[in-house]
């Protein structure tokens, strides 16, 4: 593709940032070059030129009639090394995280958004709680007191001879069993606390620029009366403090979560001094939960200023006295107690269906509070009517409870050998009866997937139709060719099924939401696995039940090792990552302000970059700037721009292409994307262009209008593809684009230049000294500055 801009009717210097979508990009293939050289930036986020262009600055006059590209490369802040595809095994956190960004605009009900903002970070803390749970269930009640309490299912595996029951070891007693299991749980929860810790430094450390830290600050700052969209607020894109508070808080209800399973064993053993101290202790840990709630139920984010204050005594006490009562706990489970023996399950594992009940009630106020706020402002292509947050939260509420309860079961069937646990054949009692049921609903959300399937596929094909008449006509003097029309027409058709996201998304959350109330019922009035529970029904029905039981175990451990193969392949492969990295990229974009130990946020180590890039450029060169977003790269600019002091937004044009700034963004986070935001970000910016096809199931049209003088943002649908049939400048067929190659297009180089020509002229260079000349600048960093 080339990037060759026709000369703009004015010169002056000029840069062209160009910034990469979802898949990633190489410096070479944006920038049309096999040689490139790093201008400043790291491995990890770099921003890059050609080789020929690195001394640009040197010598302006080579560049009068042209702008000189660069190319921001941030692929390696969401891909690289196969290992980060264990970040999906946290996608529930991740997806509670973004349920945070989707509420409704809250003009003048501040109340109702904090409440907002709680009610999701109790949703989160109930899934680490859950995640812990999980693990300790398999760890502790079903290999530490089942199986090595039972001589069938211990004699089995060596690796459990020294815990067996019945070989009378030290280790052999029930609670020094529980004792030992329980560092698995621990180390988890402190392996998700060093993740949380190492990446805030690798991604999210990065400062943004201040009016006073920014180089060419002098003289930039907006208005004191100016208002900023909130993603242009100074605290935006660093919550340090927040991340941290909610660290500390998640990692200590982790570690209070092992202490309650290992405390509540015990319970009814204990006499005398050794029931008091028991007592002690699960006092002790109520009131540290209660501190931890607290804790996340404080404010949030401070982000209408830069805030890099810290609770250090919050932050390490907290955690310190949760692993304190821990190791106490531990050390009192472990005390012998004459004629104790493991039978039955572990005492205490009920949490699962108060954790259950916790996150349904807190899903349905979620949906509650929600409604109030889209009252008072309502957009109709708000995605599912402003319940987009509470319908996501609950998806990842399914999604906790079936990964916890397959987790559980495959873990029962691989240890209780050809049984199934729960029944009579079986050595064990099997984890806990509402996880059994919870894996069993699987197939059945699966059948009910396929109804809402099938009607869109035939709505798909019923569109493709319909659609043929609309290509034919876009193409005007072509010859019709039937099949050349039907597969454009169907392109466009498949495209727009991006659009029905909203309301799949709604069927899941409610058929999740119906099932698991189901679940939780089955599960407390029969007491029993489904298999066992329907044994009395019809033939049918029990073998419904039965099969259902089965199925859901089995479809957790495929659908486990398929979601990480998927993952990694989406990591490495980058025909893998256009399609599934797009939600991928989505839900790490948005800062940890629910969830701690959700992947880290990208946008906080690229947004301070390009901000610092076009306040160093327009502030040394007084320049003009045309930064050029693609896809995911268009809300990064977005951003960006937002960040932006006044004077230095004066200087920039915006050309974005693939763009789901609308189309994703605005219709699923209304209150920072929503549409007087876009319409703030076209008056905040100099000069705006959007393109995008019929053909693009990713990006398409900002709806911005023409207002106070300016034209609309859109320009018309680009032709895709470009030539209808084979012609003799195309002899060869042209093929449909979609998202991709928007470069390609004759009219991305004349709309690009038409934005540098609308900008103003550059302004003079001065010299240290004040007086006019070459300014002489000093900047250090990684590589050479081009600033």
């Amino acid at each position: 593709m080339s990037l060759a801009t026709p000369p703009p009717e004015h010169g002056g210097a000029a840069l062209e940032l160009l910034v990469h979508g979802v898949g990633g990009a190489t410096p070479q293939s944006m920038l049309d070059d096999p040689r490139t050289v790093r201008i400043t930036g790291d491995e990890t986020a770099a921003v890059h030129r050609r080789a020929e262009d690195a001394d640009a600055e040197d010598h302006p006059e080579r560049y009068a009639a042209r702008p000189v590209p660069e190319a921001y490369v941030w692929s390696n802040l969401t891909s690289g090394d196969g290992t980060r595809a264990l970040w999906l095994l946290l996608l529930p956190f991740m997806v509670v995280n973004l349920a945070h960004w989707m509420r409704p605009p809250a003009q003048g009900r501040p109340r109702l958004a904090r409440l907002y903002g709680v009610l999701v970070r109790l949703l989160a803390l109930t899934l680490t709680v859950l995640l812990t749970a999980a693990v300790c269930e398999v760890a502790l009640d079903l290999t530490a007191w089942q199986c090595a309490g039972t001589p069938a299912c211990a004699d089995g595996r060596a690796w459990l001879g020294f815990l067996a029951a019945d070989r009378g070891g030290w280790w052999s007693g029930p609670g020094r069993r529980l004792a030992l299991a329980a560092l698995l749980p621990a180390l988890l929860v402190g392996l998700l606390w060093y993740l949380s810790n190492r990446t805030w430094t690798a991604y999210e450390a990065q400062r943004p620029p201040t009016d006073d830290t920014a180089p060419g600050a002098a003289g930039t700052a907006p208005p004191a009366s100016g208002v900023r969209s909130a993603l242009g607020r100074p605290g935006f894109w660093y919550g340090r403090r927040l991340v941290a508070r909610l660290r500390a808080a998640h990692t200590a209800a982790g570690l209070l979560t092992v202490a309650a399973a290992l405390a509540a064993a015990p319970a009814r053993q204990d006499t005398g001094t050794t029931a008091a101290l028991g007592l002690a202790l699960r006092t002790a840990l109520v009131c540290c939960a209660l501190l931890v709630l607290w804790v996340v139920c404080g404010r949030g984010r401070s982000e209408r200023r830069l805030d890099p204050r810290l609770e250090t005594a919050l932050i390490t006490w907290l955690p310190t006295a949760a692993l304190t009562l821990l190791v106490l706990t531990a050390v009192h489970t472990g005390w012998a107690r004459p004629g104790w023996t493991s039978t039955g399950t572990l005492p205490g594992n009920t949490v699962f269906g108060a954790l259950t009940l916790a996150q349904g009630g807190l899903v349905v106020a979620l949906g509650a509070v929600a409604l109030l706020l889209r009252r008072r402002s309502h957009d109709p292509r708000t995605a599912l009517a402003g319940l987009g947050g509470p319908a996501t939260a609950m998806l990842a509420c399914a999604l906790g409870g079936v990964m916890s309860g397959g987790v559980a079961q495959r873990v029962a069937d691989w240890l209780d050998g050809p049984a199934t646990p729960g029944t009579a054949a079986s050595p064990l009692v099997g984890p806990p009866v509402l996880l059994s049921w919870q894996a069993s609903v699987i197939p059945l959300l699966l059948l009910l997937l396929i109804v809402p399937a099938a009607l869109l596929g035939v709505r798909t094909a019923l569109a493709a139709r319909r659609l043929r008449a609309t290509v034919e006509a876009d193409y005007t003097g072509e010859r019709p060719d039937p099949v050349r029309t039907g597969q454009i027409a169907a392109s466009r058709a498949r495209a727009a099924l991006t659009d029905s996201a909203p309301t799949l998304v709604g069927v899941i959350s409610a058929a999740a939401l119906l099932l698991g109330a189901g679940a939780v019922a089955g599960a407390w009035t029969s007491g029993n696995v489904p298999g066992r529970a329907f044994a009395g029904a019809t033939p049918a029905l029990a073998a419904l039940a039965t099969t259902t039981q089965a199925l859901g175990s089995w479809m957790i451990g495929f659908g486990f090792l398929l979601f990480v193969t998927w993952g990694r392949r989406a990591y490495r492969d980058a025909s893998a990552r256009r399609t599934i990295g797009i939600l991928w990229d989505v839900g790490t974009f948005w800062p940890r302000a629910a969830h701690p130990f959700a992947p880290p946020c990208y946008a906080e180590r690229a947004v301070p970059d390009l901000t610092w890039r076009m306040r160093s450029w327009t502030g040394h060169t007084g320049g003009r700037l045309v930064l050029s977003g693609h896809s995911q790269g268009s809300v990064l600019a977005a951003a960006a721009i937002w960040q932006l002091p006044a004077a230095t937004r004066a200087r920039v044009a915006l050309l974005t292409y693939g763009s789901p700034l609308e189309r994703l963004y605005g219709r699923w986070f209304p209150a920072y994307f929503g549409p007087e935001a876009l319409r703030d970000l076209s008056r905040t910016v100099h000069c705006w262009t959007n393109l995008h096809r019929a053909t693009d199931p990713i990006g398409g049209p900002v709806r911005v209008p023409a207002e106070d003088g300016r034209p609309a943002v859109d320009a018309p649908a680009l032709r895709d593809p470009v030539v209808y049939g084979r012609t003799r400048a195309h002899p060869l067929p042209e093929p449909v684009l979609g998202h991709s190659d928007y470069q390609a297009d004759p009219a991305f180089a004349e709309r690009r230049a038409a934005l540098l020509d609308r900008l103003p002229p550059a302004l003079p260079r001065q010299r240290a000294d004040g007086g006019p000349g070459e300014e002489v600048v000093d900047q250090s960093g990684s590589g050479r500055s081009s600033g």
